[in-house]
């Protein structure tokens, strides 16, 4: 059982919603609990350590972070060992290659990478033809103008690479996470049971070296139009998620 709270980090929050949640889960303890992205405003350590509290009374198992930057992983850390930390990680959206993988290797945290199609970009031919003009999506930066116009680009060339594997496109995109290593579990999300089946069959598409080189070729990161969240989640990602020092 998987339970995160909201953009705030002060102890009385973090029990209040740890709490509400057991309350409404009907169960004794939560196996993962995140903090939603980070408070910049309140110091890891006062909201870890809260944490670490609810772990010690067994209302918590483990404990996982959201687009936390390098820092904040660090001296979370330090003060109770962090299991998972959730990131944004697809073909198009590489940038915690450079950083985040290294040190949460180094520490031996898990990352779960969550809108591994790109935001369903990677699902298929549908989504990015006919985006629903009250998605939310539809004012994404990647699905606008001429950055969507470009994107198409870049995704159609996927495609095509795709149906030389003899895959679907969002099963090659999945596979090439899946190629990354163990300690990084994708999250797809979907509301049908056809597309759910078509992800799990991305296990069975093998890749090797040259395949992921080429793959990274296809989807060239310099030649994706626009930035990978929202404006107003910007100064929530994990570039900009420090907390200020004890």
């Amino acid at each position: 059982m998987i339970e995160k709270f909201r953009v705030k980090g002060t102890p009385e929050y973090v029990r209040q919603c740890c709490e509400a949640s057991l309350g409404r889960l009907g169960v004794d303890y939560i196996d993962l609990y995140y903090q939603h992205r980070v408070d910049i405003n309140v110091p890891i350590e006062d909201t870890m350590g809260e944490l670490k509290k609810l772990v010690e009374e067994g209302k918590v198992k483990y404990i996982g972070l959201s687009e936390a930057s390098p820092d904040t992983i660090r001296r979370a850390h330090a003060v109770h060992p962090i299991t998972a930390i959730q990131m944004e990680y697809s073909l198009w959206s590489r940038e915690i290659e450079d950083e985040i993988i290294p040190l949460c290797r180094e520490l031996g945290i898990g990352i779960v990478a969550y809108s591994p199609l790109g935001h369903g970009f990677f699902g298929g031919k549908a989504v990015v033809e006919s985006l629903p003009t009250e998605s939310v999506l539809a004012v994404h930066p990647r699905f606008m103008g001429e950055n969507l116009e470009k994107n198409k680009l870049v995704y159609q060339k996927f495609a095509d690479l795709a149906a030389k594997h003899g895959c679907t496109p969002p099963q090659l995109a999945l596979a090439w996470l899946l190629q990354q290593g163990d300690d990084i579990v994708p999250i797809p999300g979907t509301t049908k049971v056809k597309n759910l089946e078509d992800n799990i069959r991305s296990i069975t598409v093998k890749l090797t070296p040259e395949d992921m080189k080429v793959i990274c070729d296809v989807v060239a990161v310099e030649e994706v139009g626009g930035e990978r969240e929202l404006p107003i989640l910007a100064e929530y990602s994990w570039r900009h998620a420090n907390t200020p020092r004890k």
